[in-house]
């Protein structure tokens, strides 16, 4: 069997954590970011887990992650 490619857009953007789940950054800190509160904007720095429903897709995506 040949060896699968890891998608290296994927492999940049998640983290797989110990217990194998996936670490992401969240969404919505890059611009427009007069309108939004100091506390959401203080949130948005945290790392977060990927949702289960998207699990199995982040998982092909890295197959040997």
């Amino acid at each position: 069997m040949p060896k699968i490619k890891t998608r290296r857009a994927a492999a940049k953007r998640f983290r797989v954590t110990g217990t194998g789940e996936f670490k992401r950054a969240k969404a919505f800190k890059s611009h427009i970011l007069e309108k939004k509160s100091p506390a959401r904007k203080r949130n948005l720095r945290k790392a977060t887990l990927v949702s289960k429903s998207d699990y199995k897709r982040v998982l092909k995506c890295l197959p040997y992650a």
